[in-house]
């Protein structure tokens, strides 16, 4: 597990600019995420990601120890990367995610929920992008706190949103409700997988409140949708 300095944005406020969300329900933590979500396969999603049509101007690590490989591609309406997961557990003080659970805990995500409070990590599931730097610049792309994420893993979908922001020249994490959903070990300290992760985000896509999964599940179905016609 890497030693994570995050760099901590603006918390984002802004309406939602995407069609068909739903509206928002109660605020707060999640239920448990389906291991797949949705009518759109992984498969189906796979199949238009196997070509790279490379956006970032150089590569990043999936850990401070690996070399920079990994390249954020372009497609129709979505940026993608396949990487590994490592376990964001930021945020939200829980019995799951703190001080006595993660070594490298902070109590603050880089977008808030809509009452101000940072997220959950135990509960919502989120994606950390890289920091803007010279390699890529997350916000020059569309991509923005609240985007909704398709993260694929051994033929699995969950949708989650853009929660957190990460090193400059790191790729490759998602909250503990993102890895758990999808049967990937949540512990922050131990937990993780090595690689065969796929996180498709979805171009000047918002989900509001950005804490309410369901409305990003129903998005990200519509989204989806939309990939696979676009590409």
């Amino acid at each position: 597990m890497r030693i994570r300095t995050l760099t901590l944005a603006a918390a984002s406020g802004a309406a939602l600019l995407a069609a068909g969300v739903l509206p928002a329900q109660a605020t707060g933590s999640a239920g448990p995420a389906s291991a797949q979500e949705g009518s759109v396969s992984a498969a189906s999603l796979l199949a238009k990601v196997t070509s790279c049509q490379q956006l970032s101007n150089g590569k990043y690590r999936t850990d401070d120890e690996t070399s920079a490989t990994i390249p954020v591609c372009g497609k129709n309406g979505a940026v993608f990367w396949k990487a590994d997961m490592d376990i964001d557990c930021d945020g939200q003080r829980t019995a799951k995610c703190s001080e006595s659970t993660d070594p490298w805990y902070q109590d603050d995500t880089a977008f808030h929920q809509s009452n101000g409070q940072p997220l959950r990590a135990d509960s919502l599931p989120y994606v950390v992008v890289p920091s803007s730097s010279s390699i890529w610049n997350y916000s020059s792309a569309g991509i923005k706190g609240g985007g909704v994420v398709a993260v694929i893993y051994n033929n699995k979908v969950e949708y989650a949103v853009v929660g957190d922001t990460g090193p400059t020249n790191i790729i490759g994490e998602a909250s503990y409700a993102t890895a758990k959903a999808l049967g990937i070990d949540p512990n922050p300290e131990t937990g993780g997988t090595d690689s065969g992760v796929t996180y498709i985000l979805f171009k000047n896509s918002k989900v509001s409140p950005i804490e309410n999964h369901n409305s990003a599940v129903t998005l990200g179905d519509s989204l989806a949708k939309q990939f696979l016609q676009n590409n």
